[in-house]
């Protein structure tokens, strides 16, 4: 069942014809005439069915559920609000990935700050901050950090080293997810007819598959760890309803050229090092208990939070209008069902952060 597909090419019409057929003769053996549910978990799986056409293509067999997993989409209203009005400060510059400046928050967004004269500048990668603090020596850099697992051994390997160069004008205000709290909360609170995730590559390639057997053990939920290739989706939703007919629920390894059993012990040392799990906020999903990454005390001179007194407020926030965001996230709706989608709210105008993000669902469905 865990054998490889050759994943190098959509264009080999044979293997994904073969793909798309097996789904097909799998689905006949499930109960019911609806399609089976599954929730690809990662923004990167919606994008590829998205632009292959999967999601049509396999309609009658599957239906897709995008799920909790755009790092932007997921940041809480009160956390972007609290970074917007802190952007406006005199002497510092806030570093930030490019998704993150165009959410719309209840105030605006970061590039709307910068054409208020906000110092705000875009990075490729956390360690792109170490130089901006370097040339900016006058100001105080403020690296809003982003992402799950995939990421935040960047940030903690920015904060090692700018704790070695001695920099005194550098920050990090975390807003770093861990993934399998938050699928605990999502499916703990009832996951509707979800039937299977489809799990992210590469926050597994840190993880390592074995963090996600809870979800088979202890909530009954079967998933595949995916790369990101059209053939790998495929594969993924093949072992989904192949366990479904089997009757068999666990968690499987579909990746296994990129994701070991145990993960990236280097990566997950140098989180451990920098950062300990604390309660977060996420868009849709509410407080999850040790869901985020704080910065431990050892490295608080390089903690955002603690230099700056920040502190989200707790009035609601975050979309406009009738923007159902949330929902989109907790798998609970599809993008075309939220009033907004495709009419006020496109990429060029975006209403709402799962069509701003390019991991957004909503950018993908469009």
């Amino acid at each position: 069942m865990d054998s490889p597909l050759p994943v190098n090419s959509f264009s080999d019409k044979r293997l994904a014809a073969q793909a798309m057929r097996r789904i097909r003769s799998l689905r006949r053996r499930l109960p019911g005439d609806d399609p089976v549910p599954i929730m690809e978990v990662c923004g990167t799986h919606s994008h590829v069915l998205g632009k292959t056409g999967l999601r049509e293509l396999l309609g009658d067999a599957v239906e897709y559920r995008s799920g909790p997993g755009c790092p932007v989409c997921v940041t809480d209203p009160t956390d972007l609000d609290m970074l917007v009005r802190f952007a406006l400060q005199e002497k510092v510059l806030v570093a930030a990935y490019g998704d993150l400046l165009r959410v719309p928050g209840t105030e605006g967004s970061l590039l709307e700050q910068k054409a208020r004269g906000a110092r705000v500048s875009l990075v490729y990668s956390a360690l792109d901050v170490l130089e901006l603090a370097r040339q900016n020596e006058k100001q105080q850099v403020v690296f809003a950090a982003t992402g799950f697992e995939t990421t935040a051994p960047g940030t903690a390997l920015l904060i090692l080293e700018a704790k070695a160069a001695g920099l005194k004008n550098l920050s990090v205000l975390s807003l770093h997810k861990l993934m399998p709290p938050a699928l605990r909360q999502l499916l703990s609170a009832g996951r509707g007819r979800i039937e299977g995730l489809i799990l992210p590559g590469h926050v597994s390639a840190v993880t390592g598959r074995r963090a996600f057997d809870f979800l088979a053990s202890e909530l009954g939920c079967r998933a595949v760890v995916a790369g990101f290739e059209p053939l790998d989706v495929l594969h993924a939703t093949a072992l989904l309803l192949e366990m479904a007919a089997a009757g068999r629920c666990a968690v499987a390894n579909a990746y296994r050229r990129v994701v070991s059993e145990e993960g990236n012990t280097a990566a997950k040392e140098a989180m451990a090092e920098v950062f300990a799990p604390e309660a977060a906020l996420w868009r849709g999903l509410g407080e999850i208990e040790d869901s985020g990454l704080g910065i431990k005390p050892g490295y608080a001179a390089f903690d955002a939070r603690r230099r700056f007194g920040l502190e989200p407020g707790r009035a609601p926030g975050g979309g406009r209008e009738t923007c159902r965001c949330g929902e989109v996230l907790r798998g609970a709706i599809r993008p075309p069902e939220c009033p907004l989608f495709g009419t006020k709210c496109t990429p060029a105008h975006p209403q709402g952060v799962c069509m701003v993000s390019t991991e957004g669902a909503c950018a993908s469905y469009f």
